[in-house]
Formats: C-alpha cells, structure tokens, sequence
C-alpha cells in the first residue's frame, strides 16, 4: 500500500531511534523537534542526505511559553513533499520527532496523502505498518487540510487510523488519556 502513496520508502522513528538509520539509505530526513533542543548528534555519522529541520513542540493548541505547531510550519512540510515529488534521487525518507508518535507520524500521513486525494485513509492506514504506536498530532493534520483543501477528509481519515489502532492495541487509549489528550479518542 505504501508503495502506491509513494514512490521512496518512508520511516518514521524517535530521536533515541537514529542511530539505528545510519545504514539503512536514507536520502531525505524531515527533523520536527522542539525548539529547545539541539541538532541530534547521530546525524554526524549518517551517510550524506539532505535534511529539512523545523521546531515546534507536540501541542494540539497555543501555550505560553511553547511554541505550537503553525500552518506555516504545516506549509513547510507540505514544501519538502513537493520538493521530493520533483526530484528522481529519492530512496528512504526518514520523518522524526523526539519520540516519533505524534509529530512525525502526521508529518509523514501527510506527505503520503499530499499527492493522492481521495487516498487520506489510506495514507493514515499505512502508519499501522510504517510505525504501529503512532497517534498523529490532530492540529498539524488540520492545517495540512485546510492547505491541501481536503475538506474535513485528512481529519475523516485520521479518526478512522485512530479507529483501526486501538482495535489492534486497546491498551493505548489509557496512555493517550494520561497524557491529556483522551479528547482525541474517536467515538
């Protein structure tokens, strides 16, 4: 199914989870970390491969003293999809955040879903396989359909993901409520 999204393969993982990308051809990395934190130091010993870092924390609404995700930052992930759909030499996309769930997992949703209306589910559905205990973060998946002009399918398809995940692993929803956000538990 990925393969039909995308014509390069995608991962998606934690900033504790780089090193284990060093040899796995990785052309492209999309970095989403907080704003506070340094550049990860793993990325020194990866091979050469072109890298798009934007910072913003894991916030689904503003907070003083953080900084949420924006629409222009959603615009810049839309921009580097655009970019790899332009270029031949892509082989591996590596798409992270600090812990590779929330962040991340949108991130790549939407870069599959960028070039294939009418495929959001699938695009979400692919992150069952690509990274198992995602929970993509619900205001970056609203911007990017507003900009991509989905009408409501981007966040259709991602209450149907959620739908689908704690079918297979029901035990997540106790972790989503604890970490405050059981609000985006489907109905």
């Amino acid at each position: 199914m990925i393969r039909s999204l995308v014509r390069y393969d995608i991962s998606i993982c934690g900033i504790p989870e780089l090193p284990l990308f060093r040899e796995a051809g990785v052309s492209d990395v999309l970095s989403i970390i907080d704003p506070a934190t340094p550049e990860p130091e793993a990325f020194m010993s990866f091979a050469p491969h072109r890298r798009r870092t934007l910072r913003f924390d894991d916030l689904l609404f503003e907070a003083p003293g953080s900084l949420a995700p924006s629409e222009a930052d959603v615009q810049a992930i839309l921009d580097f999809g655009a970019e790899l759909e332009s270029r031949s030499d892509i082989a591996h996309v590596l798409v992270h955040c600090h812990a590779g769930v929330s962040r991340s997992s949108a991130a790549a949703a939407v870069l599959m879903a960028q070039h294939n209306p009418g495929r959001e589910e699938d695009a979400f559905m692919a992150l069952l396989e690509i990274r198992p205990q995602a929970w993509p973060n619900t205001r970056v998946v609203e911007f990017a359909d507003v900009l991509l002009e989905r009408q409501g399918a981007l966040a259709a398809a991602l209450a149907a993901y959620r739908r689908a995940l704690l079918r297979v692993r029901p035990h997540l929803s106790q972790m989503v409520v604890n970490v405050g956000r059981g609000h985006e538990l489907p109905e």
